[in-house]
């Protein structure tokens, strides 16, 4: 069952966060989570928060105060990450609301934060996110890291709204910037193992230390594995496993007081042998005949599903399945102290590769027996800054950017025995019309990205600040696609071949873009006390026309439409007004945030009523809309109890949508093309919610002195549409869980807990699809249930 929250619990549930929250006796500065949504304070007459309520953030090319920064963000520390068992970017929304992300596998997965980003979708490598991931301050530019384990991070700051000044690169909806921890010039050591349910097994391991005179070192490796949750009665084996391995290693190297070497290097792989299958939700009518429906189709060939309960978690699929993924690459950041400013470069190359495997009618039946998109993907990345030291009466930053990438895919979709009678009802089509029948792809997309950027903070007054900055980016696409088919029923029958042609045909296009534009930002803010800051800004975005990298949609001849080859740029525009105050001697820290933001040609990853494989493909929606408010607050320890709760409430909707695809209850036989305006953006609840508590005292474990504690941390969300369609069969239930951490911390090196997730055991979904052909047949997958973990951990 859904967890479904009435409108009266809803409330209940913010109003009890907030209360929570603001109860000075339930939270801590060590909860890890810190929202800056107020002014900039960049002169020495304003006060800083002490050394031990500081979070020191990066967020505009250089160290401050989160409190400092005139823009909405969150901040998520190690210790946060460590408290509550994330150990992935998919984890973090259920401690940030205004991020949601949305995967069935590495390729796959979507990243949003306010609704925007990509919608979710059959991933299209001419779609680019709009959610910069940074690592380290290298722009990661595959959407498959947030699927991968964490790696030694020190924090991870989460700025919202566009940040198209000092980010630059597909950021139009806001950027994620990832630290990892440094290295120390005196040696150290952390291990630590766990151990939970599905046979959940966890190591992570880090040493840190001197190599020579000025050079220090870190290494860091985490290793995660677990058995299927899934059960395949066809097969009699467990799916959906984890097998994920990951290393860094870093080398610092200080030669001069003025000089700042930064070596970086990291592998990961992802190897789930098993994975990634859906299962069974629902089937939908359509608007076609009776007959050509899920209901019909499956009695007329004999089939049930596994379950028609997708808590079951039971699947039925035939074929093989594999999520393997690796990530890799290097960097090298130098700073160089001018004096009156600092240089700085970084220099980076990533790679990115990923082999799949699938049954992508997710049944028994042979209708597609193999869909696979094998990719592979490298970049380079150049960028120049040079920002001013100290406080002046302007601070400033400038400098360059180059960013270079190509995408090499080469797909395989096959069809089986029985794609004729599911796919082709009513048709007379025979069997051997579509067995074997094979559609092979290539494409390959090449983007080369050039920018100059530059941001000042104008010290007006003590308390009043104004900071604008401008970004100018310059962008060339090339791409080409070509599909060829092979095997099947090889016939002269115009009927026949016409049938054989609708499902899948021979194509082949060539596309490219040269296009330029500035985004930028412009914020002021005010200092009403030192604890007491506003500011109100306007910032917008820009991201590059996309090249379809797929089969095109059809036109009503049956035809590719070559005028859907490219889509124009995104434009974002954000306005923000924020507060944040620390009251109470600064025991509480309260912070909130209102925006509107209007995208115009959102590029949106929508898919084709056909009669064949789900085609996903790009197109322009010509005007989004989103607008919300923010509330983020948190204290310092009081007599041992730590905390956090955030909140978001946000309405996103299609402005003007005329020419969307349509959802599945309005496919019929001649139905292509549905108006979508006023519907609601997909991916985004209208509520969501996090809190945490946690209590700490001394306490002793036979003879050994240390703390105990233990914490509750719980999340909610509103109701939200996992498809671009705004389907009502697509739409999933809002839910609730919590998770429960007890343990006990010696005062020296070791440190155990137990830790449940999902305590209650909340039935909930995360995303649901459409099963290709659009019979009706919608599968997805459900959260986790309840797991029990413990961990053992040292320090030295």
């Amino acid at each position: 069952m859904h967890l479904t929250l009435s409108r009266s619990a809803r409330r209940g549930a913010l109003v009890a966060a907030l209360l929570s929250s603001a109860a000075g006796a339930a939270f801590a500065a060590d909860a890890g989570v810190v929202a800056a949504t107020a002014a900039s304070a960049a002169t020495p007459a304003v006060a800083s928060p002490p050394p031990e309520t500081a979070i020191i953030v990066t967020s505009r090319r250089r160290e401050e105060s989160a409190q400092a920064v005139p823009i909405s963000l969150s901040v998520v520390t190690r210790a946060s990450l460590e408290r509550s068992g994330q150990y992935n970017i998919g984890l973090l929304t259920q401690q940030i609301p205004t991020v949601q992300v949305l995967s069935s596998n590495a390729r796959n997965t979507s990243v949003t934060i306010r609704g925007l980003g990509a919608s979710y979708g059959l991933a299209n490598d001419g779609l680019e996110q709009g959610v910069g991931v940074y690592v380290d301050q290298v722009y990661y530019e595959r959407p498959g890291i947030a699927v991968l384990d964490f790696v030694d991070i020190d924090q991870i700051e989460i700025l919202r709204g566009p940040q198209g000044t000092l980010f630059g690169k597909n950021t139009t909806a806001g950027a994620l910037n990832i630290t990892t921890r440094a290295p120390s010039s005196t040696f150290g050591a952390d291990v630590e193992g766990t151990y939970g349910s599905y046979n959940f097994w966890q190591g992570k391991a880090t040493v840190t230390g001197p190599l020579a005179e000025n050079l220090s070192g870190r290494l860091s490796f985490v290793g995660t594995r677990r058995d299927g949750v899934y059960r395949n009665v066809t097969l009699n084996k467990k799916q959906n496993d984890q097998n994920d391995l990951a290393v860094r290693g870093q080398i610092l190297y200080t030669p001069t007081d003025k000089l700042k070497l930064r070596l970086y290097g990291d592998y990961a792989n992802q190897d789930q042998r098993n994975c990634c299958t859906q299962a069974f939700v629902t089937a939908g009518a359509t608007l076609k005949p009776l007959g050509q429906q899920f209901a019909a189709l499956a009695a007329g060939i004999g089939y049930k599903p596994g379950s028609t309960n997708i808590y079951d978690r039971v699947t039925d699929t035939n074929g093989p399945l594999r999520a393997y993924q690796t990530l890799g690459g290097g960097s090298v950041i130098a700073d160089y102290d001018l004096g009156f400013a600092t240089v700085t470069s970084v220099s980076a190359y990533r790679h990115w590769s990923w082999l799949p495997a699938n049954d992508r009618d997710y049944t028994s039946l042979d209708i597609v027996r193999q869909s696979a998109n094998p990719s592979t993907q490298y970049q380079w990345s150049q960028e120049l800054r040079l920002g001013s030291n100290g406080k002046h009466v302007v601070d400033w930053t400038a400098g360059l950017y180059y960013f270079n990438q190509n995408i090499t895919t080469h797909g395989i979709t096959q069809w089986g025995s029985n794609a004729s009678y599911w796919l082709l009802p009513t048709t007379n089509s025979p069997a051997a019309l579509l067995d074997g029948y094979t559609q092979y792809n290539n494409s390959s997309i090449t983007t080369d990205s050039y920018a100059a950027f530059a941001e000042a903070t104008w010290n007006i007054t003590d308390k009043f600040r104004i900071s604008p900055g401008v970004r100018y980016t310059q962008e060339r696409k090339s791409g080409a696609y070509a599909q060829t088919t092979a095997g099947g029923l090889v016939t002269s029958d115009p009927t026949q071949l016409k049938n054989q042609l609708s499902i899948s045909r021979p194509q082949a296009f060539t596309a490219g873009l040269s296009e330029g534009d500035a985004s930028g930002r412009i914020s002021a803010s005010y200092d009403f006390t030192p604890d007491v800051r506003a500011y109100a800004s306007y910032s917008s975005g820009f991201k590059s026309g996309g090249i379809n990298m797929t089969a095109l949609p059809l036109t009503a001849a049956n035809t590719p439409n070559l005028a859907s080859a490219v889509v124009k740029p995104e434009k974002v525009t954000t306005y923000d007004i924020g507060v944040k105050t620390q009251l109470f001697q600064r025991l509480l820290t309260a912070n909130f945030a209102a925006f509107y933001t209007d995208d115009r040609d959102f590029q949106a990853n929508v898919v084709d009523s056909g009669p064949g494989a789900l085609r996903g493909y790009l197109a322009n929606v010509k005007q989004v809309t989103v607008h919300g408010a923010e509330a983020d607050l948190s204290t310092r320890s009081i007599h041992g109890f730590t905390g956090y709760a955030n909140l978001a409430w946000s309405e996103g909707v299609y402005a003007h949508f005329a020419n969307g695809p349509c959802p599945l209850e309005r496919i019929g036989t001649s139905t292509t093309v549905c108006d979508l305006s006023g519907k609601a953006l997909p991916g985004l609840s209208r509520w969501a919610a996090a809190a945490g508590v946690e209590y700490r005292r001394p306490a002793t474990l036979g003879a050994v002195e240390g703390q105990a504690y233990a914490s509750l941390d719980g999340s909610f969300r509103s109701s939200y549409n996992s498809d671009a369609t705004d389907s009502k069969y697509t739409n999933i239930d809002g839910y609730g869980i919590l998770n429960l951490r007890a343990g006990f911390k010696s005062s020296g090196p070791w440190e155990a807990y137990v830790q449940v997730k999902n305590l209650l055991d909340k039935n909930y979904i995360q995303f649901v699809s459409v099963q290709s052909g659009n019979s009706g047949l919608v599968i997805g997958n459900p959260g986790d249930a309840r797991t029990v973990s413990v961990t053992v951990k040292a320090q030295f």
